[in-house]
């Protein structure tokens, strides 16, 4: 069956945050399912998130959902175990839109993901996410 796997355990990490605010812009945002809450970064060509999962998983489903005009043009995933060097899974390419966008995930198992956005679509390099979703099933 598949469901969110990030929990209270997962460790996550990110490239930066707007002005250093994270209590305001900060990752746990990424993951608070509060519609008035929001993971924005600083500036910079490409921006990202890094996921450490207590345990292995196998990713089915990513879910974004971005602010129209701080979004990415194209992403990737990719997955390790956590020792291990980072192998690419996929490409994505959202659009530019405040919707929840859902990207299929080749099955992968792994204990550690990073979703890197690259082409971002604000001019100075910043990309705003409300939620970020990984959908699947603990191995």
């Amino acid at each position: 069956m598949t469901h969110s796997l990030v929990c209270a355990d997962t460790v996550s990490r990110v490239s930066s945050v707007l002005n250093r605010n994270t209590r305001q812009f900060g990752k746990k945002h990424l993951f608070d399912q509060d519609e008035e809450t929001c993971w924005n970064s600083d500036q910079g060509p490409s921006q990202w998130v890094v996921l450490e999962f207590p345990q292995r998983i196998r990713v089915s489903q990513l879910q974004i959902q971005f602010q129209g005009g701080f979004s990415s043009r194209r992403g990737c995933l990719e997955g390790s175990q956590r020792s291990e060097a980072l192998n690419k899974i996929v490409d994505f390419y959202p659009e530019d839109n405040n919707s929840i966008q859902t990207f299929p995930v080749p099955a992968a198992e792994v204990g550690q993901l990073k979703v890197t956005f690259e082409d971002l679509t604000d001019f100075f390099g910043r990309v705003v996410i409300y939620h970020l979703r990984v959908l699947g099933e603990k191995v």
